[in-house]
């Protein structure tokens, strides 16, 4: 009996102590809950962007961690300036003649076009006529407020800022346009890689004969990237144009701002993420395999396009996975997703992704807008409103000529069914599912009936000019972001790409900014090693991909870009000849190539007024204003606090504080 009292005693005492702990545990989750953040939205992301301020809206303060956003010390003493450094004489009206062009493609060839034109007019003394880009002209449905050149970039700012360099107008004298029309003038159609020599000798003296030359320019550029070292004027040359003079019209650069204005009125840090997904990347690398059904036909009658025009040289079936393993395809967003999540980058990251094409549509988005919730564009920025009145009025289009195929009458089908042949017969097939206007709509519409791509219709010529507008926007943002990532960059094949112009511009104007150069190669390595447990990796495997992203931000990520990009496209990266060091004696890592060319730390030193008054970055930059937390907080999300203020705390366009601060430099000496 005294054995069973003792159980019992027993008994009572471990229920009082569950109890007594089940309370104590409901307390703890009761006054921790408010700390637990981690899963929380960012509660105004959700609004209305629409308006073009935000006055008294709450804004979010964030303990930035300086891991995932701080700026990079070692890349501080690097600044921008591409001002000639030698004897750099005025261009003389008389010179050798005009040159105009004809420049074909998207944003990216257009922009690199450009720079090489006027490096050419430069190196042959002739008189640059702005070029055509053919993708705005009036034929093409764009409105009629505007010229080729000014539906994105400013005309007059583009002549103003190279006045000093090349003599610009905006059409040819009046007693050669008759001429032009009467195709009386040579015209040429320059490989990319072009080289110098060959303007000097095969262009030069035609242009000295005619007076007047013409160039198409189609393959993304017409003068090769890497120029001899005695020809570094006309490099710095290259980035005036690119940095300073192709400014868009004022109307894209003010929406551009306010969209990165919206963005920063939340009081957090965001991310730039450009997917690369582009139907001729896709196709000129061999990445068909990379998604199903109607994508992958598509992207394969690309590749016998430009296998046709030979752009590409090898064949038409190409093992994707083959390629995507060597790193010549882009990391899908599900990929990116996770390196990000690798670094530490928490749920609620603003990320904003760019590109006017994303190739799969928003179903290859799905993933990452499932790692993370507040993943914007510009449609989440911008009303529809804001977006039409950038392309400004314009004529209705026709209406679609489709057009169902006409009912067949029962006389019709009675004589169809009396030539069908001898009896038995089937009985006859179910009728025809009717035809969609939307399954007739968008570029995918005609493999389904035609092995030929048909030409564009007015409504896709329409919309391949406005994505050079929504490219333009995205480009602001890109370029203004705390944090840059491209889902795929020029990697010493191709042509110039999107993300390696935002990459040469970052690195042009704030070389400590936040920018990833990832190598695809080892990226692909790293998903193999983990493919079967891609959202559960080991703790080795996250510390070695946090590894290869830090280590692509600094010095190795910017010898490797010199080696692989530079070569393709000079704007990607223009360092050392458009950039200076304020204390050169700091790098001690220079490294050069075979030919002698500096890979990193060959930048000259920068000139005294310079150094007095160093170019600084702006305010939310350096963490001011922004609660600073250099705690380890790699796989914690950053506390949130509401306070009421009238502060946007936007980012200032580095571009313009340069141009000013040059132009106050210049006057003061």
């Amino acid at each position: 009996m005294v054995f069973k009292s003792r159980i019992k005693w027993i008994a009572l005492l471990v229920l009082i102590l569950s109890t007594v702990s089940l309370l104590i545990h409901l307390s703890i989750t009761k006054y921790s809950t408010p700390n637990l953040v981690q899963y929380n939205v960012v509660p105004a992301i959700g609004l209305d962007f629409s308006s073009s301020s935000l006055p008294g809206t709450q804004t979010v303060v964030v303990n930035r961690n300086k891991k995932l956003w701080g700026l990079l010390n070692e890349l501080d003493s690097l600044q921008p300036y591409a001002n000639p450094r030698t004897n750099y004489p005025v261009p003389n009206e008389k010179n050798n003649g005009y040159i105009y062009a004809k420049i074909f493609g998207g944003f990216e060839k257009i922009r690199s076009s450009i720079c090489d034109l006027v490096t050419i007019s430069r190196l042959l003394n002739a008189t640059l006529v702005i070029p055509e880009i053919q993708d705005t002209l009036r034929s093409k449905g764009i409105s009629d407020k505007f010229k080729s050149f000014s539906y994105l970039y400013d005309e007059e700012q583009f002549v103003a800022s190279l006045k000093s360099d090349v003599i610009i107008v905006k059409t040819l004298p009046e007693h050669l346009k008759a001429a032009r029309r009467r195709n009386e003038f040579p015209t040429f159609k320059p490989k990319s890689a072009a080289s110098p020599n060959f303007y000097i000798t095969e262009i030069l003296p035609k242009l000295k004969k005619s007076r007047v030359v013409g160039l198409v320019i189609a393959d993304g550029g017409c003068l090769q990237s890497i120029l001899p070292p005695s020809m570094s004027e006309f490099q710095r040359l290259r980035c005036r144009v690119a940095f300073h003079a192709l400014q868009f019209r004022p109307e894209i650069q003010k929406l551009g701002r306010h969209m990165v204005e919206r963005l920063r009125a939340w009081g957090q840090p965001f991310l730039a993420y450009h997917p690369g997904l582009v139907r001729d990347t896709l196709a000129y690398h061999g990445c068909a395999e990379l998604f199903q059904d109607v994508h992958t036909e598509l992207i394969q009658y690309r590749r016998a396009q430009l296998i046709k025009r030979g752009v590409v040289k090898e064949e038409l079936n190409i093992d994707s996975r083959l390629r995507r393993g060597n790193g010549s395809c882009p990391l899908m967003p599900e990929e990116v997703g996770l390196l990000l999540r690798a670094m530490g980058y928490p749920t609620k990251t603003i990320i904003y992704v760019a590109g006017s094409e994303t190739f799969g549509g928003q179903r290859v988005l799905i993933p990452l807008r499932a790692m993370f919730s507040n993943v914007v564009d510009r449609t989440s920025l911008c009303s529809k409103q804001e977006l039409n009145d950038l392309a400004g009025p314009e004529s209705p289009l026709s209406i679609d000529p489709f057009r169902p195929p006409p009912a067949k009458s029962e006389k019709q089908l009675r004589e169809e069914w009396n030539k069908a042949g001898p009896r038995p017969r089937p009985l006859p097939p179910p009728p025809v599912r009717p035809i969609y206007q939307h399954e007739k709509e968008g570029w995918y519409g005609w493999i389904t009936e035609t092995d030929t791509e048909p030409d564009p219709s007015p409504k896709d010529l329409r919309l391949k000019a406005h994505r050079l507008l929504w490219d333009a926007l995205d480009y602001i943002v890109s370029v203004e972001a705390d944090s840059f990532f491209p889902g795929f960059h020029n990697d010493g094949s191709g042509w110039p790409d999107f993300s390696s112009l935002v990459m040469g511009q970052r690195l042009y104007e704030g070389a400590s900014l936040r920018t990833y150069r990832p190598d695809r190669k080892i990226l692909a390595e790293f998903f193999n090693v983990t493919r079967d447990n891609l959202y559960y990796p080991k703790h080795n495997w996250t510390v070695a991909v946090r590894e290869h992203l830090n280590k692509s931000l600094v010095e190795h990520g910017l010898i490797r870009q010199s080696l692989m990009s530079k070569p393709i496209s000079f704007l990607s990266h223009p360092l050392p000849e458009c950039s200076c060091r304020i204390s050169p004696a700091e790098v001690s890592n220079q490294l050069t190539s075979k030919d002698g060319r500096f890979l990193y730390g060959g930048e000259d030193e920068c000139p005294k007024w310079m150094q007095r008054g160093k170019v600084g970055y702006p305010s939310w930059s350096t963490g001011a204003g922004v609660k600073s937390d250099s705690s380890d907080l790699d796989y914690q999300d950053d506390a949130i606090e509401q306070q009421e203020s009238d502060e946007s705390g936007s980012k200032s366009s580095l571009t313009q504080q340069t141009i000013e601060q040059d132009e106050e430099w210049d006057a003061n000496d």
